[in-house]
């Protein structure tokens, strides 16, 4: 995707979401016709959309029809599916598949019928407990344990990318694993706001941050680290992707 054309197609699900609405931006501002499908619900993740220059919405279930009924689409170049349901508390595993798992299987296989770049958020929830490390080589995939139906909804479709040879060939698709992202746009997330917001709002109500029980001998309590990423950089990551058909698989 050139960064200098007019004329490319995105297509963006979950395009109101945290991640969703930086990548919109972002495509837009060099230059792509950016169509959005989103389940928006009854929360504020509309806000986001807000002044943003999209070509097109959907919802979620209308764009899925018009997949199955193979008309009633523009042609896209690429296919950014960030949309899922991120709840790790959410215990019905069979919506889960249902919306992350099978949902994500039919805009890859909808997408490589017809030649059609497909980058997918798949999770850094996949990788348990880290006991078998973060590596991005799809042969680790069949080793990793899931802790909670997210994660394992998430990690079934990147067994079956693998399984199915998805990542392979001139048009393998590309999965990346996102790790602790904040920034603008996340308020309506509830209890899956960053911690850095949550952090932030601590302060602000009180003047002082809640820190953590440690539960591992090696780090006293308040003293645990973790990485984050803005989410201005993710979108400028996975614009990279976008740009870099040869980079294939799995990507944290």
């Amino acid at each position: 995707m050139a960064s200098d054309s007019h004329e490319h197609q995105l297509l963006l699900t979950g395009a109101a979401g945290l991640i969703g609405v930086a990548v919109a931006r972002a495509a837009a501002a060099r230059g792509a016709a950016v169509h959005a499908a989103d389940a928006l619900g009854s929360d504020a993740r509309w806000r986001n959309l807000a002044g943003l220059p999209i070509a097109g919405y959907w919802d979620r279930d209308e764009f899925l029809a018009r997949i199955e009924r193979g008309r009633g689409l523009p042609r896209f170049d690429a296919v950014i599916h960030l949309g899922a349901c991120t709840d790790t508390t959410e215990r019905d595993a069979g919506f889960l598949m249902r919306n992350n798992y099978a949902y994500t299987r039919t805009l890859a296989e909808w997408c490589r019928a017809r030649g059609v770049r497909f980058l997918y958020a798949s999770s850094a929830a996949t990788y348990g407990d880290g006991a078998l490390g973060h590596s991005d080589d799809p042969a680790q995939l069949p080793k990793l344990r899931p802790l909670n139906a997210y994660a394992f909804s998430k990690h079934a479709f990147d067994l079956w990318a693998r399984g199915a040879g998805a990542f392979d060939g001139p048009n393998g698709i590309t999965g990346l694993k996102y790790f602790n992202v904040y920034g603008p746009g996340e308020a309506h997330k509830g209890e899956m706001r960053s911690m850095v917001l949550k952090a932030y709002e601590q302060i602000r109500a009180t003047g002082r941050v809640r820190l953590f029980q440690s539960h591992r001998p090696e780090y006293r309590d308040g003293e645990q680290v973790r990485d984050f990423l803005h989410v201005e950089d993710a979108a400028a990551m996975t614009l990279w992707f976008l740009d870099h058909p040869e980079a294939t698989g799995i990507l944290d």
